[in-house]
């Protein structure tokens, strides 16, 4: 380590932040954006991180890369890229829950190695909620699999997760710190941890296919096998509203030729009209006065047994598999929803065939919901009540649209997003193109992603407040307020004079190893206490420090950090943790009790393969 180093008063300054830092990270007093905030001004006040440097943390390479990930992740949400996903597990896991758990974890956890670890979760909990809804396996055994291979599979690249997209901007920090004669840091190019981020992925795959799955059970089931098709429970039980969607095309020799919608659906037995194709014209909610013709294509719900029956005593061909309608049934752009008729509304004793609901606003009207009894048959001539509860089916733009003058009051959260399905080949090329982009050295990485989420702006992927929207501020300002903390603690050898007294303590002959557990160790708590990113702004200086001090190789060290940063599956403090947790109601002990032996495997993985690739 050289001369004995002393604590001088700008370290104490420096060191006492970080306290506070972690104080106010673990007592949550005031938001931990806030926090940072506060950090961030302290340092320009004393005078640690000159103000020419102070802020631009927010025009970093780690920030722009954080902003540009989120941007290009919106864009595959808005043209429900998502969701088409979710049909493909679905078909992929052939009816058994072990391949559906299998399947979504590996998808997510390789998206996660080029997404931000919260947007990929973002985006896969309404997937998960959909493939739950539809197979009837519960969220508690869908979303911690979903989790652990997202965290994991942050490590395949770079940009992968906050703290190894800020790895680069903090070892380009410390080389203007190194001591005499030690050679310049180079930082890594954007696959550099690929081979670590494989291992992990495959060990969180493996973890929970077989020791970690008995703790996934519940209710005692054992069973393995899933049931495709059912609708989201709510509607089965409250209104009966259960089934399948289908495409029913007509017959020549079909008795519904040139019968109405409206006259076709109030036969007993017919199943929920929601769709219709004629020619090359597709939409929902079909108006009760168009006629079905030899060809026309028609989108029904209801029971796979009943419709089969419906469909063989109607001439009708049935295919299970959405075509006509795929885009239409995505369930980011449409579903069922419940409205409630207030007093003022126009609608009060006026039927539905008075409103003409189809034709007029494009929704469906299901059922009503009256003083606790569920009307489905003959309702299109029942003059409604203030008070009624109304089922409809609709694009959610539409219900949007029809709700504006208040004569009906939504209470189903829908998303509220315009969703653009006719752009998804669009999107997912422009995705793809600036990954390709990224990893090749034609442009920097920060040039390359936004780039893709401007080009998702001027295409029309995305509107300019959507790709706003899109952006998580909070994470933003926690990460380009806490840089210059990092900054201030190599500036200041608040870091080396850290590394020399953890040395005096373990023995500069101890193996290089055991060093690296250690740091990865610490690091990891220090994650629990102040988040992902706070530990690695703290620890990676440090650990610099210690792997010079040792004659270790500091790239290896800092890389370490990096990846413990993320290894934290016991706590909120993990975002994606924090996400999964309320959804599928787990307990801390849930957590604890899965995240322990999960958290020791990343650690024990890490520590291998780190040592195996910068070996000195």
């Amino acid at each position: 380590m050289g001369t004995e180093l002393t604590l001088t008063h700008d370290m104490m300054l420096v060191l006492g932040l970080v306290l506070f830092t972690m104080v106010m990270f673990m007592f949550e007093r005031i938001r931990s954006d806030a926090t940072a905030l506060v950090v961030l001004v302290a340092l320009g006040v004393s005078g640690l991180v000159p103000a020419t440097q102070l802020f631009t943390g927010f025009s970093g390479n780690a920030v722009i890369s954080i902003m540009a990930t989120m941007i290009l992740g919106a864009g595959l949400d808005h043209t429900g890229a998502l969701n088409r996903l979710a049909a493909w597990l679905l078909r992929r896991s052939n009816g058994m829950e072990t391949r559906l758990v299998l399947w979504t974890s590996a998808v997510a956890g390789v998206m996660s190695g080029f997404m931000q670890n919260p947007s990929v979760t973002a985006l896969f909990l309404p997937v998960a909620s959909r493939l739950s809804a539809r197979t009837g396996i519960t969220l508690s055994r869908l979303l911690l699999p979903l989790g652990a291979a997202i965290v994991m599979g942050g490590g395949l690249t770079m940009v992968g997760n906050s703290p190894l997209i800020l790895l680069n901007d903090l070892i380009l920090s410390a080389n203007r710190n190194l001591p005499s004669g030690a050679a310049t840091l180079t930082p890594f190019p954007m696959f550099r941890p690929l081979p670590i981020g494989v291992l992990l992925l495959i060990g969180s795959l493996w973890y929970f296919r077989y020791p970690g799955r008995r703790w996934l059970k519940d209710n005692g089931s054992d069973t393995d096998v899933v049931t495709p098709g059912r609708t989201e429970s709510y509607f089965a039980q409250a209104y009966g509203i259960e089934g399948e969607v289908f495409e029913l095309t007509v017959g020549a020799d079909s008795p519904l030729v040139g019968m109405s919608v409206g006259d076709a659906e109030i036969e007993h037995d017919a199943p929920l009209f929601l769709a219709l194709q004629t020619g090359t014209e597709a939409r929902l909610s079909p108006p009760a006065d168009q006629r079905l013709w030899v060809g026309s294509v028609i989108g029904v719900l209801g029971p796979r047994d009943a419709v089969h029956r419906y469909a063989g005593s109607h001439q009708l061909k049935v295919s299970s598999r959405l075509q006509a309608f795929a885009d239409l049934f995505d369930p980011s752009r449409a579903g069922i929803s419940e409205a409630v008729v207030p007093p003022t509304s126009q609608f009060i004793g006026r039927t539905q065939a008075e409103l003409r609901l189809r034709k007029r606003f494009g929704v469906s009207l299901l059922a009503i919901n009256r003083d606790k009894k569920i009307y489905r048959e003959d309702i299109r001539q029942m003059p409604l009540r203030s008070g009624d509860m109304l089922v409809f089916h609709s694009i959610w733009s539409d219900l949007g649209q029809a709700g504006i003058n208040r004569d009906f009051v939504v209470v189903t959260d829908y998303p509220k997003q315009e969703q653009r399905p006719q752009k998804r080949r669009l999107a997912v090329a422009l995705f793809v193109l600036s990954m390709l982009l990224a990893l090749s050295t034609l442009l920097p990485v920060p040039v390359a992603l936004m780039g893709g989420a401007a080009a998702m702006v001027v295409f029309g992927v995305l509107n300019m407040d959507e790709a706003y929207a899109a952006v998580n501020w909070k994470s933003v300002f926690l990460m380009a307020c806490l840089i210059p903390l990092g900054w201030a603690m190599d500036s200041t050898g608040a870091a080396n004079w850290i590394a020399q007294q953890v040395l005096d303590q373990v023995g500069s002959t101890m193996p290089v190893w055991v060093l690296q557990a250690a740091i990865a160790i610490l690091t990891i708590a220090f994650s629990l206490v102040i988040g992902n990113v706070g530990a690695t702004v703290v620890m990676v200086p440090m650990a610099i420090n210690v792997a010079l001090a040792a004659d270790a190789n500091p790239l290896g060290f800092a890389l370490m950090v990096a990846l413990s940063a993320s290894n934290n599956f016991l706590s909120h403090s993990n975002p994606v943790m924090s996400m999964i947790a309320g959804p599928a109601g787990y307990r801390p002990r849930d957590l604890w009790r899965t995240g322990a032996p999960l958290t020791l495997l990343y650690l024990l993985i890490t520590l291998l393969t780190v040592n195996l690739l910068f070996r000195h």
